[in-house]
């Protein structure tokens, strides 16, 4: 089968995808014609590549948000803390993967507006220019949830 993968549409002569489906980018590409987190969207359609950059932006905000909020009232019962704490964690960490599956797009445009919610999320949620109560000390909790690491 000159040296076609029938399963993986792979050549294996230059490990280069077959042309047996979309093509996917391995570097940073602009344009509108990109296919972000789901099969088929947002398309060809510029409305559609706008309203997808706005959904991945609001994702990285949120992000941030649960990183610094505080739901969980101090009178809380220690387990039922514990099970919004594990709750709240579980959608911040799914939130972070869809996130950095918009990015791995390759999109130029996905990856600023990544940049971009994750800077406001932490300008609003995370900085102290809102933030007009003393500074806490460096052991005192500050949110529900640790910080997150990459």
């Amino acid at each position: 089968m000159n040296g076609m993968d029938p399963q993986h549409g792979m050549d294996h002569h230059h490990g280069m995808p077959s042309g047996h489906g979309p093509l996917t980018h391995m570097t940073f590409f602009w344009g509108k014609n990109s296919e972000i987190l789901f099969s088929g969207w947002p398309g060809e359609s510029s409305g559609m590549y706008a309203l997808a950059l706005i959904f991945v932006f609001v994702l990285a905000v949120l992000v941030e948000w649960l990183s610094y909020c505080r739901l969980i009232k101090p009178e809380s019962h220690h387990v039922v803390a514990g099970l919004i704490q594990t709750f709240l964690h579980a959608i911040r960490v799914g939130l972070a993967y869809l996130v950095m599956l918009a990015i791995m797009s390759f999109n130029g445009g996905v990856f600023l507006v990544v940049l971009a919610g994750h800077a406001l999320g932490f300008f609003l949620f995370g900085s102290r220019i809102f933030n007009k109560a003393t500074p806490t000390p460096p052991l005192a909790k500050s949110a529900d949830l640790p910080n997150s690491s990459c």
